[in-house]
């Protein structure tokens, strides 16, 4: 080399630059680096992603289950509606009354009329026991299915009767005031608005509560919904008042197909036939679909599409393999099951069942398409007279669909693999459902029990803990779940002796019965998720401490190893947080805390939060050995804007790399197109036959495969956030350099303390902030590697809107 000080060295890199004005490097930036200055070490488990069922990212993605509702429990479409449109829930006419049960977001959109200068209103009473809220939309537009997809204003009465909730939407979420109220939540209470213009008057039973005018972008026309977040809730006197004429909105219509919301029913039309869904016969769980054949001819059946009604995806020679439950009564043929065309004209492959008996029994299957098609139904149908119950519907893909063998999708398995993931976390606010217990998620997944979960209220257990710690092993991913609160210590400590504990236990024993001899070797484990997050209250910080006490003391006595993550919502201002640190102190050896990464500059933020709780943490107990776990970044965004935010949070990290464990990304996964609760933001998305990484997948990806574990002296005079780290040896030294600037930074590099550089290379993300990959541009944005010339005077040229790491080598 030419020198070996390297404090005059020029890195060109062609085609990085383009027609840039020059007043926009009039600035100059300067990053000083010293490779011999090791400021703490980085945890290899920093390439964190977060996964749970929040937008079925597990159930229709990961988990190699073809059929979307197996069990049979979501009820009928109920009532078709004329004159409104239902986006998502399951809104029925009892005795007159509208009733929809709890939906993250559901929305009924009644089509006829504008309002704009007009007044809405209605009654509404919820059922007891509702959480959330409910109540009216108005000037929609552009809606669809998803929690926030439309435009438009939001009042909503919360379920406890407590407050009026306004805000506004634009395929998003905004809050504009919450008014205190109080009034019986289990009454008919009257909600209305008055729109005037810019300005919306808000009143709960005939008084004025609270005037709005939108200086802001202000929403001016559009239709009115009635709208329910995650509570059980009923409409009366729906009334629309314009051009001062009053109406009285009715719920006419007709009721739906007698079959369960995710089947679709066949019917040939020279069959007659009667379809049931039978609420008192149900192989697992509470309910199953019956179909019967009275007189004619043809099929007579159900069908199933997937997720979404997407499709299942088929390629000619493909084989699945499949089993469900079925009785039959006085049925004069056999049973088909069958892949087709979406239409059911075409079929690809069938295998009938012979005799079917009057008692519930299995039967499997295999069937291998002679066909490709990437919209294809599954279909069980009859030929002949009689009856026929079906429940538990399973269909998987066979060989290297699955990943090492397991029931999970290999494509997404693999795209996982592949984005660089060190950690894993399964947990989120899923585990918050009373019903989310260890107990019903082990033994056969056909008879685990579904239940109402937090994200679906049909939730089933096919995939649970213990599938998750099968696939981490499989991935040689260092993993942690979370469990529910308010499980019982003997229960906790029974799964720690079912996870861990030798086959010569009870329930070790238990685990070998189910197929799995060897010990998970279970680390790690979070008690709860975001506990204490709707307000700081102090009584529920005292009841988390009592049971995570509990639940420590229980699995701390089966197994002293294993390594437990409290959840209690982080408020660094509440005097709860050092009551919450001194009782847990010693016993959780992590803090988990939820940021949020959307922002381009999300890295300030979280370092000035990591800040503060280190030296809370000190300052509460000097010798304390807590430290903070990053379970979730949280946002809505997964295009190139929120690929820096991450970026910048990784860099947040590096810096107090002692005292961060991890920082997982969420969400882990996500279907395409599939929204129904506000948090889009995936890094793997997929459809049934497609799976591509989105831009913070990449940038994942470009950190991980570029990890050391000492970070180094970084200091920047300039606009760039930068860290450094080098290996062990002292023979690698990188560079990890976010621009969230629109215009390219020429930087200068002083390097000391790194001699004899033989190899320098540079990969890059960048992009417009809105630019994300697609079906069909998967590789839109990808990281971008080049190899660099080493000259005098070191001077680099970082592109707009981009994450750049440079790797040297001696």
């Amino acid at each position: 080399m030419k020198s070996n000080r390297f404090k005059n060295l020029i890195l060109v890199v062609g085609g990085l630059l383009s027609c840039i004005p020059f007043w926009l490097f009039a600035q100059e930036t300067l990053i000083s680096i010293d490779a011999s200055k090791i400021e703490n070490r980085i945890s290899p488990l920093l390439y964190g992603s977060c996964i749970e069922d929040v937008n079925h990212e597990i159930y229709g993605g990961l988990y190699d289950q073809k059929i979307f509702g197996e069990s049979f429990e979501e009820p009928t479409p109920g009532f078709k509606f004329d004159n409104f449109t239902a986006y998502e829930g399951f809104w029925r006419i009892e005795d007159g009354i509208l009733a929809v049960p709890a939906s993250a977001g559901a929305k009924l959109v009644y089509n006829t009329i504008i309002a704009d200068n007009s007044s809405v209103e209605t009654d509404l009473k919820f059922d007891k026991n509702s959480s959330g809220n409910a109540g009216l939309l108005v000037r929609v537009n552009n809606p669809g299915k998803g929690a926030d997809e439309f435009d438009g204003y939001e009042i909503s009465l919360s379920s406890d009767g407590t407050k009026i909730v306004l805000g506004k939407h634009k395929h998003n979420w905004q809050l504009i005031n919450e008014v205190q109220v109080s009034c019986s939540p289990l009454e008919w209470n009257r909600l209305k608005v008055k729109m005037e213009n810019q300005k919306l008057e808000i009143y709960l039973n005939g008084k004025s509560i609270l005037t709005y005018e939108d200086k802001s972008a202000p929403l001016l026309t559009g239709k009115m919904a009635l709208r329910t977040w995650n509570a059980d809730v009923s409409f009366r006197n729906l009334i629309i008042e314009k051009d001062q004429k009053s109406q009285t909105l009715s719920f006419t219509g007709k009721t739906g197909m007698p079959v369960s919301n995710q089947w679709d029913a066949i019917q040939s039309t020279d069959a007659k036939a009667l379809f049931v869904h039978d609420v008192n016969e149900a192989y697992n769980g509470k309910c199953s679909q019956m179909i019967q054949l009275t007189t004619g001819s043809g099929n007579v059946g159900v069908s199933n599409q997937g997720l979404n009604r997407w499709g299942i995806a088929v390629t000619k020679g493909q084989q699945f393999k499949g089993r469900l439950y079925l009785k039959g009564l006085q049925l004069k043929g056999p049973v088909m099951v069958a892949l087709q065309s979406a239409d059911g004209q075409q079929q690809y492959a069938v295998q009938e069942f012979k005799k079917v008996t009057d008692q519930w029994e299995k039967y499997t299957f295999t069937l291998t398409s002679n066909a490709t098609d990437p919209k294809a139904r599954f279909a069980i149908y009859i030929q002949k007279p009689g009856k026929l119950w079906i429940d538990q519907v399973v269909l998987m893909g066979k060989g290297t669909e699955q990943f090492h063998g397991l029931p999970f999708r290999n494509d997404i398995g693999q795209a996982m693999v592949n984005e660089g993931l060190t950690f894993v976390r399964y947990g989120g606010s899923m585990v918050n459902a009373p019903e989310y217990r260890f107990k019903k998620m082990i033994g056969d997944p056909d008879k685990r029990p579904p239940y109402n979960g937090n994200w679906y209220p049909y939730s089933t257990n096919g995939f649970g803990i213990e599938e998750f710690l099968k696939f981490c092993n499989a991935a040689k991913f260092a993993c942690a779940f979370a469990i529910n609160i308010d499980e019982t210590p003997q229960d906790a400590a029974d799964m720690i002796e079912y996870l861990n504990g030798p086959v010569t236990s009870p329930w070790g024993k238990k685990r070998a019965d189910n197929g799995h001899p060897e010990s998970y070797q279970l680390k790690y484990i979070e008690i709860g998720n975001e506990e204490v997050i709707g307000s700081d209250d102090r009584k529920g910080y005292e009841n988390y401490i009592t049971r995570f006490n509990l639940l420590y003391n229980a699995i701390t006595s089966k197994d002293p190893s294993i390594v437990l993550i409290q959840s209690a919502w982080w408020r660094p201002q509440s005097s709860n947080m050092e009551m919450v640190f001194k009782a847990l102190n010693g016993k959780a050896a992590y803090w988990d805390y939820h940021p949020w990464a959307d922002d381009l500059n999300s890295g300030k933020n979280v370092e000035k939060e990591l800040k503060q709780m280190q030296e809370l943490f000190l300052k509460w107990d000097p010798t304390t050995k807590m430290k903070c776990a990053i379970f979730e970044e949280n946002g809505n965004l997964h295009n190139m804007q929120r690929a820096l935010g991450h970026v910048t949070i990784q860099n947040a990290v590096r810096r107090f790399g002692d005292f961060v464990f991890t920082s997982c990304a969420a969400n882990g996964l996500q279907p395409y197109l599939q929204n129904d609760n506000g948090w889009d933001q995936g890094q793997v998305f997929f459809t049934p036959s497609q799976v591509w990484g989105m831009p913070p997948y990449y940038a994942q990806q470009m950190a991980s495969e570029n990890h050391n574990p000492l970070r180094v002296y970084s200091n920047v005079e300039g606009s760039l956030d930068v860290t450094a780290t080098r290996d062990e040896k002292g023979l690698q030294l990188t560079v990890f350099v976010v621009n969230t600037q629109n215009h390219s930074v020429s930087a200068n590099l002083a390097i000391s303390g790194f001699t004899d550089i033989k190899n320098v290379k540079a990969v890059y993300l960048s992009g417009n902030l809105n630019d994300r990959n697609t079906p069909e541009q998967p590789l839109k944005i990808i990281p971008i590697k080049k190899d660099l010339q080493i000259k005098e005077d070191m001077k680099y040229d970082f592109p707009p809107y981009s994450y750049t790491i440079l790797k040297f080598e001696k």
